[in-house]
């Protein structure tokens, strides 16, 4: 099981935290007479680490053990460098961190949680001088990180603790937090060197985009004259004439290429738009990473290689049983992948909810869900549906509504709680699409939107610069609205109404609104609702989604769109050109809204009296 990054710290009552330790990945199989120990891309360590080997043959279980070896230097530290010199130095002070357990007498652990498989280890596992159990830490992230910084470690790992093990799954249910800025890249050349250096100048780095090698920068810092030496010997036999970049990059002293097959980790102060990293040092080799693993799209194999490799991982390990608050849960197929770019799963859609949904469920609470289901994934195909379904469990509630639309109640289900938040997202709800009003007052929304939908020859920044407009009606109102990316190409404005307006009062004044903004851009804007009459090169105002029974994709929802991207409230200060849609995703969407808190909160509070705002706007 691999982890995604992230960039900062956090508390959380539903996460663990453990040191980041500096060494190399290890899985020990204990479960038969022949013991072996392998790095995850299948390198033999058994006979480079004797010591570790031998230690594990004094275990009295079978065992499979996930772990980390690692080298101590002369201060107690773990020292990466050290590890790699053990050649030089078998007599080095060398432990196996353990910090997962995968298989234990005859049965397999991976489906129970991160807290039962941690309980286990720690009664399984026989200490000695060299096997270790790898402790964690429950909820105080900030104070273990500030900890770690000042014991002058790598970082910390967060797991959250009813997670279950993937393997050969970057999941986001295991989060690296680097103390320094770090990353691996492939060795693609080197330059002459200059002066008094020997051997080389720089190292000129790449990594795979989209299974094309990138030019990310070259390092020269970082080397002493030994390193230069064995880095410089290691790739005299992988010289080539032509560079494994589509675009040969530019160097100021003349380049020799290589074939890209070794790896090295830099650390550096910034990654910039074009992948090229800034201040890029040397930091050591990595002989337990596959070149191919390493890109800026994913951490893993080719997507084709990653593919098949989780297919036959992912074997009958698809359905959980999950105790969500009261309920107990079936999750079926969560290893499915969801979004084939992303190779994100449908558990890993679960999981993100669970994680966002003190934020979410305030928005969702007591309003009627149409579901749109992709039990396939984003590239398969997809269906509304109104009507929960006759299987629908007993404790979820749902509440009858009549459609005049189509003469007949519907059966809506009302998402309260984190065990129905779990149902929907298992029926193949990526995103969650509920109306404006609550089911106690159907008839009088929360708040107004106003939705910029751009056409097809429209650029971001013109949904930008359309939403400014929309600010500057707003303030000449007196009113306040309260922006969201729609997670696709558009923006939401939101404006609280708080109940008191019928939807065709609200809708009006929607009207009103996105005519004044019309008549500010007429150049870029449309209010023509018709597709065929639209002019393709114009922003459309809608403010025809504040109908009855009208949905639109909730704030902090998932889209299914490539890169997984959410729906996110923004402050307006950030609704300035530069920003994208897909800035905010699956990835980071829990730490920002950890940092700034619920920016769409108050859009199900006080609502605006539209009668002042219509008298300043006549002015």
């Amino acid at each position: 099981m691999l982890c995604k990054v992230a960039e900062k710290p956090f508390d959380d009552a539903e996460w663990a935290f453990e040191i980041k330790w500096d060494g190399y990945r290890a899985v020990a199989d204990l479960s038969k007479d022949d013991i072996r120990l392998y790095s995850r891309n299948g390198i033999d360590f058994s006979k480079k680490f004797k010591k570790v080997a031998n230690s594990l043959k004094l275990q009295e279980h079978q065992m499979v053990l996930d772990g980390e070896i690692v080298a101590y230097d002369d201060k107690g530290k773990p020292n990466f460098q050290w590890l790699q010199q053990i050649a030089d130095n078998p007599k080095l002070v060398l432990a196996y961190q353990v910090f997962d357990l995968l298989w234990l007498n005859g049965h397999s652990t991976e489906g129970l949680s991160y807290l039962q498989r941690k309980e286990l280890l720690k009664d399984a596992l026989i200490e000695n001088e060299i096997i270790k159990f790898s402790d964690h830490v429950l909820e105080k992230g900030n104070d273990f990180f500030r900890a770690a910084n000042d014991m002058g470690l790598e970082g910390i790992i967060a797991k959250k603790t009813d997670s279950i093990y993937r393997e050969n799954v970057r999941s986001s249910e295991w989060l690296k937090i680097k103390i320094h800025k770090s990353d691996e890249a492939v060795i693609c050349g080197f330059t002459e060197p200059k002066g008094s250096r020997k051997k080389f100048g720089a190292l000129i780095l790449g990594k795979y985009l989209n299974n094309d090698m990138v030019f990310c920068g070259h390092t020269g810092g970082g080397f002493n004259d030994k390193s230069l030496a064995e880095i410089y010997e290691k790739l005299q036999p992988l010289v080539t004439e032509k560079s494994v970049f589509k675009i040969t990059p530019k160097t100021n002293t003349k380049a020799t290429w290589v074939k890209p097959e070794m790896v090295a980790e830099i650390k550096f102060t910034e990654l910039t738009k074009d992948h090229i990293y800034r201040h890029p040092i040397f930091l050591r080799l990595r002989e337990d990473i596959e070149p191919n693993e390493v890109s800026f799209t994913t951490n893993q194999k080719s997507k084709k290689e990653s593919m098949k490799a989780a297919s036959k991982k992912r074997t009958g390990k698809d359905d959980v049983v999950k105790k969500i608050g009261k309920q107990e849960l079936k999750l079926t197929n969560q290893n499915k992948v969801y979004f084939p770019d992303d190779d994100i799963t449908k558990g890993e859609v679960i999981a993100f909810y669970q994680s966002i949904s003190q934020y979410i469920l305030p928005h969702l609470k007591s309003r009627p869900q149409s579901m749109n289901r992709y039990p396939n994934g984003i590239k398969g195909l997809s269906f509304f549906q109104k009507d929960a379904s006759d299987e629908t469990p007993d404790w979820i509630e749902t509440q009858k509504v009549f459609s005049e639309s189509s003469d007949k109640y519907i059966n809506y289900i009302i998402c309260n709680d984190k065990a129905t938040l779990a149902y929907l997202n298992n029926l193949g709800c990526i995103e969650l699409n509920v109306w404006t009003s609550k089911i106690q007052k159907a008839d009088k929304p929360d708040y107004l939107v106003l939705d910029l939908d751009p056409s097809a020859k429209n650029t971001f920044d013109d949904v930008i610069e359309t939403a400014q407009a929309v600010k500057e009606v707003l303030d000449l109102a007196g009113i306040e609205g309260y922006p969201k990316t729609s997670g696709s190409s558009g923006i939401h404005i939101y404006i609280p109404m708080n109940g008191k307006y019928s939807y065709e009062q609200v809708k009006d004044f929607g009207h009103l609104l996105m005519q004044l903004v019309q008549e500010k851009f007429p150049e870029l804007t449309t209010l023509e609702r018709s597709l065929q009459k639209r002019d393709k090169d114009k922003i459309y105002l809608d403010y025809l989604q504040n109908r009855r029974g009208q949905t639109l994709a909730s704030v902090y929802s998932l889209r299914p769109k490539a890169g997984a991207p959410v729906s996110m409230p923004l402050e307006w200060a950030e609704v300035k050109k530069g920003l994208q849609p897909t800035d905010f995703n699956i990835y980071n969407a829990l730490h920002r809204i950890k940092d700034k808190g619920d920016l769409f909160k108050p859009t199900l509070g006080k609502g605006i009296d539209m009668l002042k705002a219509i008298k300043k706007i006549s002015k």
